[in-house]
C-alpha cells in the first residue's frame, strides 16, 4: 500500500513539473539555429577577408557575440552535425559517417533540439540540419534526419547542378567523379561545379529562408526553436549569375604556393582533394573562389532575410540566435581544397551567438560545436542533459574572457586510420593514430597561422610535443569514460 501510494505522489510531482514547463516555457527565450554548409571563417569580412562582402552576417557579430577560436568536431558534415545535434564527440559514439547520430546514441537521450522540443517549443528544422546530400536537397528528401527532433519539418528542393545557367566545372581529374543518382549523369557531390543560374531560377536556400520567416511569423507567440539550414557555400557552386559579376575571377589572389610544402606533412595529412590530383590549372583555381565568395554572399542575403524578418516581428528581444557551419573549408591552402583535413581552415568555424541583453563582444575563449547543447539549453533556463559532453559557454556572454576549454578537439578518420588536432592558445598539434611512432604534426600558431613549418621531429620542441600527447592521451580517456548508459527522462 505504501508503495502505490509513493507511485501516485511521484506522478503527481511529474504532472505538475511538466505543467510548470509548460507553463513557464512562454516566458523563456526563442532559439533560431542559422547553420551554412562549408563555411570557412577565412571568407567572411567579419573574420578579417577583405574581399568577400556578407553585410549581414558582420552585423550580427556587431551584435551579437562573435567566437575567434571555434572548432567542429569532425571537419566532415555528417559526423559534425550528428555530433553537435546530440552534444557527443564524435569518437565517443563512433560516428563517423553519413548518419543522423541517433543510430549510436540511442533511442534515450536527446538531441537539441529535441530536448526543447520535450520542454515545449516549437520545434522546426527547414532545409539541411542533420546530414543531407546533394540529391537529397535537389529532390526534397530528409536525408539523414532526426524525425524526433521535430514538431514539422520541411525540406527546400531546388534543381543545383541542373540550374539554368551558366555551368562549368573547374577541375580536369576530379577526385571522385561518379554517378551519384541511379539513372542520371550527375557528377559526385564533392565535385566543384560552378553554375552561374540565370534570373528567376529557383534556389535551396532562397526556399528555406523565405520558409523559416513564415515560421516565425506563424509562431512568434509561441516558444520556439526553428533551425534554418542553409546549403551553401556548398558545392556546386550554385548562385544568381549577378553574385558572380561581384567577383570577377581575373583579381582573385590565391593563397602563396611554398616551395616543397608537402615535404614536412604526413602522407595522411595531405587532403583528398588537392590542386594535383584535381589537375587545376591557376585559372580553375581563382574561379573555385571566386564563385565560393559569390555562394557565400548569396548565403549572406538569406540569412539577412531571416534576421530582419525576426525584427519585424519584434521577436530580437527574446530570441538567442546562433549562426555558425558544420565546418571549414579549404581553398588553395597548401593547394588543399574542400574539408576533411585538420589544416587551421577546415577545423576551423565561424560562430556568433547572439544573447538577449547581453553586450556584443569579440571572444578569444576556445568553443566547440558540441558545446552549443549545454550552452543554449543553460542560456534559455533549462539544466541540460548531464551526460552529454559539451560545456556549458553561458558565463562568457556576461565576461568574454573567461577561459572554458583550455583547448580545442576535433577528430578525423581517412583511410580507416583515426586523425586528433589539439589546438591550443600557441599550437596546433594532428597526430595520426595513437601508437607510440604516430605521424604527427606540430605548428606555432603565433608565428606560423598558416601552417607551413611542422616543428614535430624538430628536437627543440620535443617537449611540446610530448605534452600535446599527454594532452591527447587524457582526452581521449575523458570521452570513452563518459557515461553513454545515462537514460534521458523527460
Amino acid at each position: 500500500m505504501k508503495g502505490n501510494i509513493q507511485s501516485f505522489f511521484n506522478i503527481v510531482l511529474l504532472t505538475l513539473s511538466t505543467c510548470t514547463i509548460f507553463a513557464t516555457s512562454e516566458r523563456r527565450p526563442n532559439v533560431l539555429f542559422i547553420i551554412s554548409d562549408d563555411l570557412t571563417t577565412t571568407a567572411l569580412s567579419s573574420y578579417g577577408n577583405t574581399a568577400c562582402q556578407t553585410p549581414n552576417i558582420d552585423q550580427l557579430a556587431s551584435e551579437g557575440t562573435m567566437f575567434t577560436r571555434a572548432y567542429c568536431q569532425y571537419p566532415v558534415c555528417g559526423p559534425s552535425r550528428a555530433s553537435l545535434m546530440f552534444g557527443y564527440y564524435p569518437n565517443a559514439t563512433r560516428t563517423y559517417g553519413y548518419v543522423s547520430g541517433r543510430e549510436n546514441v540511442g533511442s534515450t537521450r536527446p538531441s537539441w533540439a529535441q530536448f526543447f522540443k520535450d520542454h515545449g517549443y516549437y520545434t522546426a528544422r527547414v532545409g539541411k540540419i542533420f546530414h543531407m546530400g546533394s540529391v537529397d536537397i535537389m529532390k526534397g528528401l530528409h536525408g539523414q534526419d532526426d524525425e524526433e527532433s521535430w514538431r514539422e519539418r520541411f525540406n527546400s528542393p531546388a534543381p543545383e547542378v541542373f540550374a539554368r545557367g551558366e555551368s562549368e566545372l573547374v577541375q580536369n581529374n576530379p577526385y571522385g567523379l561518379r554517378d551519384i543518382v541511379r539513372g542520371e549523369n550527375l557528377n559526385g557531390g564533392n565535385l566543384m561545379n560552378i553554375v552561374k543560374a540565370d534570373e528567376g531560377e529557383m534556389h535551396t536556400d532562397t526556399k528555406t529562408a523565405d520558409k523559416v520567416s513564415e515560421l516565425l511569423k506563424e509562431h512568434k507567440d509561441t516558444p520556439f526553436f526553428i533551425a534554418a539550414g542553409f546549403f551553401r557555400p556548398h558545392v556546386p557552386f550554385v548562385a544568381p549569375k549577378t553574385y558572380y559579376d561581384r567577383y570577377p575571377y581575373e583579381q582573385i589572389v590565391l593563397p602563396p604556393i611554398i616551395q616543397n610544402d608537402w615535404d614536412d606533412i604526413p602522407s595522411q595529412g595531405i587532403n583528398y582533394v588537392t590542386s594535383v590530383n584535381g589537375q587545376m590549372t591557376v585559372t580553375q583555381e581563382k574561379k573555385a573562389v571566386a564563385a565560393y565568395y559569390a555562394s557565400t554572399s548569396f548565403l549572406d542575403t538569406q540569412v539577412g532575410k531571416v534576421l530582419q524578418t525576426l525584427k519585424d516581428q519584434g521577436l530580437e528581444d527574446n530570441t538567442i540566435v546562433i549562426f555558425t557551419s558544420d565546418h571549414g573549408y579549404l581553398l588553395g591552402e597548401h593547394r588543399f581544397w574542400m574539408k576533411v583535413s585538420l589544416m587551421e581552415e577546415s577545423a576551423r568555424v565561424p560562430l556568433i551567438i547572439k544573447v538577449p541583453g547581453k553586450v556584443p563582444a569579440v571572444c578569444h575563449s576556445f568553443a566547440e560545436l558540441v558545446d552549443l547543447f549545454p550552452t543554449v539549453t543553460t542560456l534559455a533556463g533549462f539544466n541540460p542533459p548531464e551526460h552529454i559532453q559539451g560545456k556549458d559557454l553561458s558565463p562568457l556572454f556576461d565576461d568574454p574572457t573567461q577561459k572554458i576549454n583550455e583547448f580545442a578537439f576535433s577528430v578525423s578518420r581517412r583511410n580507416g586510420k583515426m586523425g586528433y588536432l589539439i589546438r591550443t592558445e600557441n599550437w596546433a598539434y594532428i597526430q595520426y593514430g595513437v601508437e607510440v611512432d604516430a605521424d604527427k604534426e606540430l605548428y606555432n600558431m603565433n608565428y606560423d597561422p598558416r601552417q607551413y613549418n611542422n616543428l614535430a621531429s624538430n628536437p627543440t620542441y620535443l617537449k611540446v610535443v610530448e605534452n600535446m600527447k599527454t594532452r591527447l592521451l587524457l582526452k581521449l580517456e575523458e570521452v570513452k569514460n563518459n557515461d553513454l548508459d545515462i537514460v534521458y527522462e523527460k
